[in-house]
């Protein structure tokens, strides 16, 4: 393995997005709740269901990809399934910061793009 970091991050977008999708999935009307407050004055606010359901779709592919490209990277030091999970969680990443933007919620949009920035570092290493 070439580059420790890349596998640091892999593993924290997987267990970051696995514990995101489960809390998402585990207590779905209360994040609907929430989530229909919170776009309430946007454009989303009659479309929080299907696009909460993407959201999680996103997560969990980007934690599928996140773990098997851990371990591809520990056993053949292969990088093609970690790249991907690296883009799926930088696109990922960018959907929550649209809503946040639109919500016009600007602390969660900055928490957002502390996230985004290892991200885009696991695109460049990975590829």
């Amino acid at each position: 393995m070439n580059n420790p970091a890349s596998l640091l991050i892999l593993i924290f977008f997987g267990m970051t997005y696995l514990q995101s999708s489960y809390e998402k999935l585990f207590y779905w009307e209360d994040n609907i709740t929430w989530l229909k407050e919170h776009f309430s004055k946007t454009r989303l606010k009659n479309h929080v269901k299907p696009a909460l359901i993407h959201l999680v779709i996103m997560e969990l592919i980007s934690t599928i990809l996140c773990f098997v490209g851990s371990i591809e990277l520990l056993v053949s030091d292969g990088r093609l399934f970690g790249f991907y999970g690296a883009v799926f969680s930088a696109i990922t990443l960018l959907m929550m910061l649209f809503g946040q933007r639109l919500a016009k919620d600007y602390d969660g949009a900055r928490t957002i793009v502390i996230y985004f920035i290892p991200a885009v570092m696991a695109v460049y290493w990975l590829n």
